[in-house]
């Protein structure tokens, strides 16, 4: 993560060219990077997809989607710098012949010796097309020296359960090397997120109090307006715990709570989220039902606002299974089995059709002892840290003081905002692209990271299903998040 060495000329291959994720986040991406000058000028991107188009057509699409995608606007003259680069193959993934293509053009002699692969497909596809490029001479082991390097990026969903996501990693090991392989979390890649470990390593305000003698419980949540809508098909079959708690929520989990690590060198930094994984303490079934909720929306409207646009029930969602019992929300409890946190609760919620759309981590700091002072209404003192991913990522603090000419304590706040910063905020995609081409994986997941994951959901997922499980709570679409006991509202 503290890397700044200089950029890295790749040939950068995309697989699902023409879906929705190639272009309302890779190509725009790519273009930003371009643009803000971190895309080395001898970058070529290969573009793949089904589609019968030429390459001017091809970029004549992803020239209007990066225009409307474009985080940081559209420059006319950045865009024809970055299109010159860019070509496009048709092909279908089960074709051999396609491999064999594009092998002869990364080893032309053109291309750079670093090639990644973006496998912005479904996870069915990862195999196959991991698979071609073996067979093509163009995986891992065609790379002989250390000039060249061939990585693959991997999308969401990473399997739908434990069972599932090692056969998908023992299919990718026949044909990569896990260094190789850069399973992407696009949490990861917010600013915000990736501060939270220069925040809670690099002040000495902050990091002897990040631990159990100091800290109540700490909150994490990512909240959504939004519901399910045309994601029906998909997210019948995952859920909320699936879908959003596995990989975000366990994600913050882990950069919350992992202890420092030796170096700032990847592998150390996924060393130590693998022992946050490895202290959540084995919970019996009855365990993870006291400590968990699971709720679908019914009809509503979007943000809870007279206004707002009407939400169906989920059951009436588009492609959603009659009498279907998925989540749309989940709430969990935990605390991890280790001297830094023992007996420190972590609150993981997230769902969608809420009243807000937030993603924060909040750790409570314990009150003062005693009774010398009190909030009015006599609340106890107490600090506050929110780390917001989003909106309006930054850090906010609350403390207490005196209110002037009165013998009393009014909360205040210190605020670090990154929308009052003039920095330059890159977009996620554009920090893990940029991250990958560099070979830093610090930002991806490991596969013993994702496998542990998934452990802790087959349970709570197992205990949901058994006899004595709590049946669904329903909520009205934008309504606020249900809470588990111990939430701050």
């Amino acid at each position: 993560m503290a890397r700044d060495e200089a950029q890295v000329a790749a040939a950068f291959v995309i697989f699902g060219a023409t879906g929705d994720l190639a272009a309302r986040k890779i190509l725009p991406a790519l273009y930003n990077l371009a643009r803000g000058g971190r895309l080395h000028p001898a970058t070529r991107i290969l573009a793949v997809g089904r589609r019968e188009l030429s390459s001017a057509d091809y970029r004549a699409a992803m020239a209007e989607s990066t225009r409307r995608f474009s985080h940081s606007g559209f420059d006319e003259k950045a865009w024809e710098g970055l299109a010159g680069r860019v070509e496009y193959l048709v092909g279908d993934l089960g074709d051999e012949g396609l491999y064999v293509r594009l092998a002869a053009l990364l080893c032309g002699g053109a291309m750079p010796a670093v090639r990644l692969f973006y496998l912005a497909v479904g996870p069915d596809q990862f195999p196959r097309i991991a698979s071609g490029l073996a067979k093509a001479g163009i995986g891992t082991a065609s790379c002989h020296d250390e000039a060249c390097a061939t990585r693959l990026i991997v999308e969401k969903p990473y399997g739908s359960d434990l069972a599932s996501a090692r056969a998908l990693t023992e299919e990718l090991h026949r044909s990569f090397d896990e260094r190789d392989i850069f399973r992407i979390d696009h949490y990861l890649g917010k600013e915000t997120v990736q501060n939270l470990l220069y925040f809670r390593f690099a002040n000495s305000v902050f990091e002897p109090l990040w631990n159990r003698n100091y800290i109540e419980r700490v909150e994490i949540e990512v909240l959504e307006t939004v519901a399910v809508g045309a994601r029906g098909g998909y997210y019948d079959g995952a859920g909320a715990a699936r879908d959003m708690l596995q990989n975000h929520l366990i994600q913050l989990l882990c950069l919350t709570a992992m202890e420092p690590p030796i170096s700032m060198d990847p592998e150390a930094i996924r060393d130590e989220k693998v022992k946050v994984l490895s202290a959540l303490p084995r919970y019996a079934t009855e365990e993870l039902r006291a400590g968990s909720l699971r709720g679908r929306y019914v009809a509503g409207r979007e943000g809870g606002r007279p206004e707002g646009a009407p939400i169906p029930d989920y059951l009436a969602e588009p492609k959603v299974a009659p009498g279907s019992t998925t989540e749309t929300f989940v709430a969990l409890r935990l605390e991890l089995d280790n001297w830094r946190f023992a007996g420190v609760p972590f609150l993981l919620r997230t769902g969608k059709a809420l009243d807000r759309q937030q993603s924060e981590i909040r750790i409570h700091f314990r009150p003062t002892p005693g009774s010398l002072f009190s909030l009015p209404g006599g609340g106890p003192l107490s600090n506050t840290l929110s780390i917001r991913i989003q909106p309006d990522e930054g850090l906010f603090f609350s403390f207490n003081a005196k209110v002037p000419g009165q013998a009393r304590i009014q909360p205040h706040e210190l605020r670090f905002s990154y929308s009052e910063s003039e920095a330059y905020i890159p977009e996620a995609y554009e920090r893990l692209i940029d991250d990958a081409i560099a070979g830093d994986s610090t930002l991806f997941i490991r596969a013993d990271e994702t496998e542990a994951a998934w452990g802790l959901v087959d349970r709570l997922e197992e205990a949901w299903r058994g006899g004595g499980a709590r049946p669904l709570l329903e909520y009205a679409a934008g309504s606020p998040p249900p809470e588990l006991p111990g939430w701050s509202s």
